[in-house]
């Protein structure tokens, strides 16, 4: 840029017009020498100015908020300082910075490996990581800006397929937290030897092959299809049971009634009172008209009914004593 500006003034004094010839031509000529050195002490003014503000400009840099700052110098190499947020100073063309961004940032990885008992396992992890601050020096030497796609997918990669490789299909899904807390330990180990400082680390996708998603689909419904069975079984045992009971009780109230027959015959009749009150009560609610024999309805309670069936039980009496 100063050599710019040099060879612009000197084109701008070579186009200033000569004095006449003559006399007046001397002073003509003494005044065109005397614009000639205005114009190169003007220029060289210039130059100095233009090389104070390319200096000034390219001698501060500005560190954004979350951001840190290394410097590379051309003489010494990296310098150890690390420079902070705010206005900071460098020499110029010898120095200039390099910035970092320290903000924690996410990196997802999806990979497939195979699990203890040989079952194809789609893992899914999400890593929410930050390189070091006080070592940006180190990681711009050894790994550059990109040091994240440099380390990060094999270090994942390596630490998922390790620790799935420990627990059985069925132990994935149900110690699902142990299996993460095992991969986000792996993983802070691995990558704090490259001074990279993990946030978070979670299993976000967890996926079988489609072979062992139908056989564990298959294991469920037999297994819900054998507690229904056995519920089925229990069903039928307290129905046993009921049937059971019920024909005991049957069984208590006939010899009962049999026993009050026979010690008091008047116990059936107060049973024939009873039916013949609920026979009445039909016939009674019934617009239908009844053609029985009041002896078939058990309605004939005033004739000579009650001597008939006494008749009859002692007959049978006489029968059974035989």
């Amino acid at each position: 840029m100063a050599q710019q500006l040099k060879d612009a003034f000197q084109k701008m004094a070579q186009n200033i017009p000569k004095g006449a010839p003559g006399g007046a031509g001397g002073g003509g000529g003494g005044g065109g020498r005397g614009a000639a050195a205005a114009a190169g002490r003007a220029a060289g003014a210039l130059m100095v100015a233009g090389g104070l503000g390319y200096g000034a400009y390219n001698s501060v840099f500005t560190v954004d908020g979350g951001h840190r700052a290394v410097v590379f110098n051309r003489l010494l190499g990296m310098k150890p300082t690390i420079y902070n947020e705010g206005l900071n100073f460098n020499i110029p063309w010898f120095e200039w910075p390099v910035i970092y961004d320290i903000r924690t940032r996410p990196v997802n990885l999806q990979t497939l490996t195979g699990s203890k008992d040989l079952q194809m396992v789609t893992i899914g992890i999400r890593v929410l990581h930050r390189p070091d601050p006080n070592q940006l020096v180190w990681i711009y030497r050894h790994l550059g800006l990109n040091y994240d796609e440099r380390i990060l997918p094999s270090l994942m990669n390596e630490c998922a397929k390790a620790v799935v490789a420990r627990y059985d299909a069925n132990e994935l899904l149900t110690k699902r937290e142990q299996v993460s807390a095992a991969i986000s330990a792996e993983l802070r180990l691995r990558a704090g030897g490259f001074n990279v400082l993990l946030e978070d680390v979670a299993i976000t996708h967890l996926a079988f092959s489609p072979e062992y998603a139908k056989a564990v689909e298959a294991k469920q419904v037999a297994q819900q299809d054998a507690n229904r069975a056995k519920y089925i079984v229990l069903g039928a045992q307290q129905e046993k049971k009921t049937i059971i009971t019920k024909a005991r009780g049957e069984a208590e109230s006939a010899e009962l009634i049999g026993s009050a027959v026979r010690r008091n015959p008047g116990f059936m009749k107060l049973r024939r009172i009873d039916a013949a009150k609920d026979i009445a009560d039909i016939v009674a609610g019934s617009g239908n008209k009844v053609y029985l024999n009041a002896d078939s309805l058990l309605l004939n309670l005033l004739g000579d009914a009650d001597d008939k069936f006494e008749k009859s039980v002692h007959g049978r009496g006489k029968w059974l004593s035989r």
